[in-house]
């Protein structure tokens, strides 16, 4: 894994000051239960964060703590493990090679095995994190990105085995810790039963994220937001099929295997040394600060 060039990145985004940026890394160094990320690695909080210091400190800790605690998600990201290889097989998780006109990336999940006994939730939805970390990392920070979740081929009983709690978490991790500027959340290939996947997840979103929410009853909608030329050959786009996407991206994660286990361990809190109070997995829901607390029933 090779991270984006910083003075590409600083080139596209003028409005960063580098010298922000760096203060804003020896503070991250200054942490005692922090470990010591790269520049480039800090950039993509102090970007999400319109440039603010003082939001980027607290989404960057919130973040690590997210991953220190929630290890449904980010935690044993051995690819070899049983577990993520039955989910590689399960799911297709494509990030698309070009940008929107705006600039945004694009990343469009999708079954690719319907069968519902098949599908683990949590196995699936760090696939996609460790895929969407991976990305980010060689890509560099962008003027925004688009989450894609293709329904073709969801049952009853894939929503079945979605554990609510597990919903409610990715969703927190999505609206206050993740290092992205999310620009829309869209739904294609609606199921009859949208309205069950919808009552899962709308007691956790805010109502910034219901305001970039989007449901498309035809792929002619969907092209407003994304371009269809861009888009796999599924979609009737010039790029590779979904299959083919998938099989490249996860050759690549085999190929990093080491490395996205250090990034792992580099991604975590030692809350033995958190100045204050250590937070644990009870508490991490009512951090304090600008973030919602979400009651765990």
């Amino acid at each position: 894994m090779k991270p984006a060039n910083l003075n590409e990145q600083y080139a596209r985004f003028p409005e960063i000051s580098r010298e922000e940026m760096k203060k804003f890394v020896s503070w991250i160094h200054a942490q005692p239960h922090m470990q010591n990320l790269s520049e480039e690695e800090a950039l993509h909080f102090f970007h999400a964060c319109m440039n603010s210091m003082e939001m980027a400190k607290q989404v960057l800790d919130t973040n690590l703590t997210v991953r220190t605690h929630c290890d449904d998600f980010f935690t044993n990201l051995d690819c070899e493990r049983s577990e993520l290889q039955r989910a590689m097989r399960t799911v297709s998780i494509c990030p698309l090679p070009q940008t929107t006109p705006e600039g945004y990336r694009v990343i469009i999940g999708k079954l690719a095995d319907t069968n519902a006994s098949n599908f683990n939730y949590v196995d699936c939805m760090k696939l996609y994190c460790m895929i969407f970390d991976m990305w980010m990392f060689e890509d560099g920070i962008r003027p925004g990105h688009i989450m894609v979740m293709d329904l073709k081929g969801v049952t009853l009983g894939h929503v079945a085995r979605i554990g609510i709690f597990q919903m409610k978490k990715f969703l927190f991790y999505l609206q206050e810790a993740a290092a992205i500027r999310l620009i829309g959340f869209h739904f294609i290939n609606i199921v009859p039963f949208m309205d069950k996947i919808l009552a899962l997840m709308t007691p956790f979103m805010k109502k910034e994220l219901t305001s970039i929410l989007y449901i498309h009853n035809n792929l002619e909608d969907f092209y407003k937001f994304v371009p269809q030329s861009i888009l796999p050959k599924d979609y009737g786009g010039d790029e590779l099929e979904c299959v083919e996407f998938r099989e490249t991206v996860y050759a690549k994660l085999k190929e990093n295997r080491e490395e996205m286990l250090q990034f792992e361990k580099r991604h975590q809190v030692n809350e033995k040394l958190r100045p204050g109070k250590p937070k644990n997995a009870s508490e991490l829901f009512g951090i304090q600060g600008n973030f919602k607390k979400l009651d765990i029933d």
